[in-house]
């Protein structure tokens, strides 16, 4: 795919987001052991996760705001150099008060990168290639997160947790200086030019136009965040599967993404992103629905296979819309108000899945799943006209008929 991508932007953007996502892979393999450790206690570990998705929901308007007056280019450099120093003071914080002011700052800066990195990718992507694009930032960022948890066990096998955080630190700071030195100054130039004299859109007008991307994101966050905790419990509760077997789910997840993303990517900028949303999320919320019917665990990897494929695609194609339908000048704030859609879905997720969870079961938690993807899927049929090919699609015959 690299081979077909002529902007070197692009690829600079790619590699740095490998490295990032690599550290960000380590530090969460060990995450759980350094707290651990420290005896902190399971539910103020899930109060970090909250304080990081605050982190990212608080910050992302304002990685909006700075990335629209100082271009996309310093604002990832800044912040890849951000992470890297928070993630690297981590071992010396062991207290739930200092943790919680890391995590949220671990997503303070998560917000500035992927801000930066996605409005900086679809500026210099082409309208017709959107979708292929950011399928490549999603698979750089998957392949992050399989390769770190391996270069975390090594770490630790031959060190220790701590030095697992440094390492960590390190890829970010390797990140920062592949972005400072390796983006070419056509990125900012770019930037300058569709700032100088465009009008300032009102945020919500911007809201309205992204509003299909945004639920996307909500569902996608909401969902993912969900299932990371409370799946590998429904296998083990109520299916009977060991503990050791459930690793398996994430992986299926992951390559049925990897290995589908970029194709229907390309269906997307083909035929319409939106459309093929919504289908995605149709056949998605059938094998989340079907999974509490299927009799052996062997049918559910495959389900999760075509769920990874389908509803974690979904996520890049959001993205490729709302840089269809979003000027330049805009872009920055629209990739904000996407990644704050995105951060309040992990926020809500789990506290409201643990509780369906707890007072109605395993199979109620994964049907109200279910019904979160059937709702996007009604938004992006009812507002399908928010796909700037839908409506070249529904103008045709009335452009036909005025031919002389």
């Amino acid at each position: 795919m690299l081979s077909r991508i002529p902007d070197r932007n692009v690829r600079v953007i790619y590699l740095s987001m490998l490295l990032v996502s690599t550290a960000y892979g380590i530090a969460v393999a060990v995450l759980s052991l350094h707290l651990t450790a420290h005896g902190i206690p399971k539910l103020a570990m899930g109060g970090l996760a909250s304080a990081f998705a605050l982190g990212l929901m608080v910050c992302s308007g304002a990685a909006g705001w700075l990335v629209a007056r100082v271009g996309p280019k310093r604002v990832l450099a800044g912040a890849l150099f951000g992470y890297a120093v928070c993630v690297s003071l981590f071992p010396l914080w062991s207290t739930v008060p200092a943790l919680t002011v890391a995590r949220f700052f671990d997503g303070a800066s998560s917000a500035f990168i992927w801000v930066a990195a996605e409005t900086a990718l679809l500026a210099v992507a082409d309208r017709t290639h959107k979708g292929v694009i950011m399928s490549g930032y999603a698979v750089a960022f998957a392949l992050g997160y399989v390769i770190g948890p391996l270069v975390a066990s090594g770490v630790v096998h031959l060190h220790s947790t701590s030095a697992s955080f440094l390492v960590s630190g390190a890829l970010g700071l390797a990140s920062s200086m592949v972005v400072a030195r390796g983006l070419d100054g056509r990125l900012q130039h770019s930037h300058d030019e569709a700032h100088g004299d465009a009008p300032v859109t009102d945020l919500a007008a911007i809201a309205w136009r992204i509003k299909t991307s945004c639920a996307g994101a909500f569902a996608y966050g909401y969902f993912q965040a969900s299932v990371v905790l409370f799946l590998p419990l429904f296998l083990i509760e109520s299916r009977g599967v060991p503990e050791k077997h459930t690793i398996f789910v994430t992986a299926f997840f992951a390559a049925g993404m990897l290995g589908l993303t970029t194709t229907l990517a390309r269906l997307g900028d083909r035929h319409g992103h939106l459309r093929v949303m919504a289908l995605l999320g149709l056949v998605g919320a059938s094998m989340v629905g079907a999974f509490v019917a299927l009799p052996n665990f062997a049918l559910m990897c495959a389900a999760v296979f075509i769920a990874g494929a389908t509803l974690a695609s979904i996520s890049p194609l959001s993205l490729a819309l709302q840089g269809v339908v979003s000027p330049p000048q805009d872009l920055g704030r629209a990739n904000a108000l996407y990644n704050a859609a995105y951060a309040v879905g992990i926020l809500l997720g789990p506290p409201v899945s643990g509780a369906i969870f707890q007072h109605r079961g395993g199979v109620a938690m994964l049907l109200h799943l279910t019904a979160l993807w059937l709702g996007f899927v009604a938004i992006a049929w009812v507002f399908a006209a928010d796909d700037p090919r839908a409506r070249a699609r529904a103008a045709a015959p009335v452009a036909d008929t005025e031919l002389p």
